[in-house]
């Protein structure tokens, strides 16, 4: 049964965010708490400018005059305005559960739809949804394989068949690195074949992570050429698309509570807003280059020539490479 106008209780937008942020700490991880206040952040905005002092007034031409209000004030892009109107969207239905906008207005929200064609252009992972990807999984999965191949992936840049190619024995936990060799007939290659061979530096708190798995959740089997992967499933090496699968589900925004209106609606579709393993290794190209690593030495990491790397992986905008360009100038 449908909510009408005259059984709601009045409240004012800025009240019915934090009656709904509070709502969401109890189920939802910080990091997507935190996405919903700087969404709701525009809309009480809007809500003050519009001179809207009760939710109860708000009607489906409300929501579009905001979804406006948002793409044009805000200069932003689809995939953004996408993620505000799927927010806005979960509000509205929370709202309609308390009595405080009808109880079908969420339906009105007009989420705008976004190609995958249009998403992988310039797909990438960017650092602040990595870390909350990783805070996530060290919470509630911790050394898990999805645990793994995450911050293997986001740490050292790799392809999704270097980490394929990993054995046991590649990992050297005393001197803190990995070793990739390129092993075509024994089942796994890389991507340069014998160029791509190399040792790669790990960090003390991957070494710890990666000793956790070996010893408590890795299964213990080998592959078809007796081989001891360093990534498993219950019987043999983990392969490739099992990646790009695990990859695909820990990346959805759903996976770790946040709004998805295609998810919701279609639950068994893959999630449109999850990335591929390949948008995870230019993020990781990205954040190392935004924090100053030179490029011949993220060129060497990453197995990538500067050439490639300027023209295909580096996603920092105009103005942070001007940042970085004028803190090495102030220091002539």
């Amino acid at each position: 049964m449908t909510t009408d106008k005259d059984d709601l209780e009045p409240l004012t937008p800025d009240q019915g965010q934090d009656l709904f942020l509070d709502h969401k700490s109890t189920d939802c991880a910080e990091s997507t708490v935190r996405n919903h206040t700087y969404r709701t952040n525009h809309f009480v905005e809007w809500c003050e400018e519009e001179g809207i002092e009760n939710l109860n007034e708000l009607s489906g031409r409300d929501v579009q005059r905001y979804r406006l209000w948002r793409k044009e004030t805000g200069d932003i892009n689809n995939l953004t305005l996408r993620m505000n109107m799927s927010t806005l969207r979960v509000f509205l239905k929370w709202a309609g559960t308390i009595e405080a906008v009808p109880e079908n207005l969420y339906t009105k929200v007009m989420v705008p739809r976004v190609s995958r064609e249009e998403r992988q252009r310039d797909e990438v992972l960017d650092a602040e949804t990595a870390r909350d990807i990783l805070a996530y999984l060290t919470k509630y999965k911790y050394a898990s394989s999805e645990h793994i191949l995450l911050s293997l992936l986001w740490e050292t840049g790799m392809r999704i068949g270097g980490a394929n190619s990993i054995d046991l024995d590649d990992v050297s936990f005393e001197d803190s690195c990995i070793r990739l060799v390129h092993r075509p007939d024994q089942g796994t290659r890389l991507k340069n074949g014998q160029g791509g061979e190399r040792l790669v530096a790990i960090t003390s708190d991957l070494a710890e992570l990666l000793e956790d798995y070996i010893n408590d959740r890795r299964h213990d089997v080998s592959d078809d050429h007796d081989r001891d992967p360093l990534l498993t499933t219950e019987n043999s090496r983990m392969s490739r698309s099992t990646m790009r699968k695990i990859v695909y589900r820990i990346t959805s925004p759903c996976y770790r509570g946040e709004p998805c209106p295609d998810c919701e609606e279609k639950p068994n579709a893959k999630c449109p807003d999850a990335v591929c393993p390949h948008a995870i290794r230019k993020g990781s190209i990205t954040h190392f280059l935004t924090k100053d690593v030179p490029v011949e030495i993220v060129s060497d990491r990453m197995n990538v020539s500067q050439k490639v790397l300027d023209l295909h992986y580096d996603k920092r905008s105009e103005e942070v490479k001007l940042e970085q360009r004028r803190g090495y100038l102030d220091n002539i």
